[in-house]
């Protein structure tokens, strides 16, 4: 069994915030190596596509919007889209098991794809879940899942989540986690971040104790990408993140930049035998001592054993996987 290690202790990477995913890569192999980006062909996730690709992998990306992913992704080598809908338990079946069906092993997992701060939607099974968590978190939970014996037959998988210092505005709501009770979209896509976050928690003690596939969730920074679409660009005014003529502002990342952290997470050495951390600047955050966002850092609600085990839990009883990995 491998030794755990305390999982939020910095690894003196070398890297930081203005490091870009092409500068974490640099002198690292992808060759042979297959990797898989949940909307890997838009914002941020094109950036995580495109580096690795350069690196050597060969990518799977799977799109909601298979046509839209191909033209995005045109002219980019080791590529290929294939259909998944996040929200939809089915097609996350559907997808993984034509993944199972043609390839032994996946190297490398990130789980990118997500809705931010979107206006009440109801998705799932029966049409009650929350779209934030069911997207968000309930869709990759699942992914994984059901790509576990892929991710086993590689020496040294790893699966990381795009989390965000959002997770400071909520726990999970244990007591209504599909806001079926006074829908608040930031409380929505906050919980849905701190479920990210646990569920490379849990995902890697799984991974540790039975050879299985290391994770980890990070944070990418401040970036504009189409994540912002559901909010007016007024809102994006008063918030302070553009100027009036829409220009970012400072401390604002580019997607170069915000794809980084996933990378080197995915990827670096400095890694290698750890996992269950939740990373930014291209490093293990520390633990958050304030409520400043911007100073970044992680919540105890969102690193804590306990609660990454029980929502492992509820999600398995959501998902209708019964008891996973296990």
């Amino acid at each position: 069994m491998t030794t755990r290690q305390e999982p939020q202790h910095r690894t003196g990477s070398g890297f930081g915030a203005l490091s870009t995913a092409d500068d974490v890569l640099g002198g690292i192999d992808l060759s042979g190596r297959t990797a898989l980006v949940t909307g890997g062909y838009s914002g941020l996730g094109l950036e995580i596509t495109r580096a690795l690709v350069r690196a050597g992998a060969h990518v799977v990306v799977p799109a909601r919007r298979p046509r839209i992913a191909e033209e995005a992704l045109r002219g980019t080598d080791r590529v290929e889209v294939g259909a998944l809908d996040l929200a939809d338990q089915e097609s996350v079946r559907l997808f993984a098991d034509r993944f199972l069906a043609t390839r032994s092993a996946l190297d490398i997992l990130v789980n990118n794809a997500g809705v931010m701060a979107c206006p009440e939607t109801r998705v799932g099974p029966d049409g009650t879940w929350e779209s934030h968590f069911a997207i968000n978190h309930l869709g990759h939970f699942a992914l994984v899942n059901r790509l576990y014996p892929a991710l086993s037959r590689s020496t040294d998988a790893r699966v990381v989540s795009v989390a965000s210092s959002g997770h400071f505005l909520s726990g999970i709501r244990w007591a209504d986690p599909h806001f079926h009770e006074g829908y608040d979209r930031w409380l929505a896509y906050a919980q849905s971040k701190t479920a990210n976050a646990l569920f490379a928690v849990h995902l890697d003690s799984l991974g540790a104790a039975g050879a299985g596939p290391r994770a980890f969730a990070v944070h990418p920074g401040s970036i504009l990408t189409p994540l912002q679409r559901h909010i007016p660009r007024a809102e994006q005014i008063a918030q302070g993140w553009v100027t009036a003529d829409g220009t970012p502002a400072q401390g604002f990342k580019t997607p170069a930049q915000g794809a980084a952290t996933a990378v080197w997470a995915a990827t670096s050495p400095l890694l290698d035998g750890r996992g269950g951390a939740y990373c930014q600047d291209c490093d293990v955050a520390e633990p958050a001592l304030t409520d400043d966002m911007l100073t970044g850092g992680v919540k105890p609600w969102a690193t804590d054993p306990e609660a990454a085990a029980r929502l492992w839990q509820l999600s398995a009883e959501l998902t209708g996987l019964g008891n996973p990995l296990r």
